[in-house]
């Protein structure tokens, strides 16, 4: 074993922007193909304006994120469509992201409640500062004129 190993290292640096919170410049870039499968369903949904959540066919427990099997009881699921309208559950302000989020930062990320819905809906909130977000607060679902097939197509702004 050789006790004096060393990674190589070179004189590189690392910009920093602010130091509270740290927020650095970090270049990433890759080519990546994926396939939603089973939850394709979803991402057409979200083409057409739709929020599709999962429903057991065994037991009825109904989730507002995509699954192929009930988290319950193990049974398959089926779509429904979610309401467009629902509340603030919790919410956390982000000040750092990945690539994409940047230069949006700080954002907030909110869990969406639905009624008669068993689990929660992750997503963006729009047009609220910090501050005027509270928990049970109305929310309502908007969509982007140009779906780019991601999560982050559908988005809430305040009621």
């Amino acid at each position: 074993m050789d006790k004096d190993a060393k990674l190589a290292e070179n004189e590189e640096g690392t910009v920093l922007f602010n130091t509270d919170p740290i927020i650095i410049k970090y270049h990433y870039e890759i080519d990546y193909l994926h396939s939603y499968a089973q939850d394709s369903p979803f991402f057409t949904g979200l083409t057409r304006r739709k929020l599709l959540g999962s429903r057991c066919t065994s037991c009825d427990r109904r989730f507002a994120t995509p699954r192929g099997h009930c988290m319950e009881c193990g049974a398959p699921t089926e779509w429904f469509e979610l309401p467009h309208e629902g509340r603030v559950h919790t919410f956390t302000t982000c000040h750092f992201g990945g690539q994409a989020f940047l230069k949006e930062t700080p954002f907030t990320l909110i869990m969406v409640e639905f009624e008669g819905v068993d689990t929660l809906f992750l997503s963006r909130l729009i047009g609220a500062r910090p501050e005027e977000i509270s928990v049970g607060m109305p929310v309502q679902a908007r969509f982007l004129r140009n779906c780019k097939f991601k999560p982050t197509d559908v988005y809430f702004v305040p009621k």
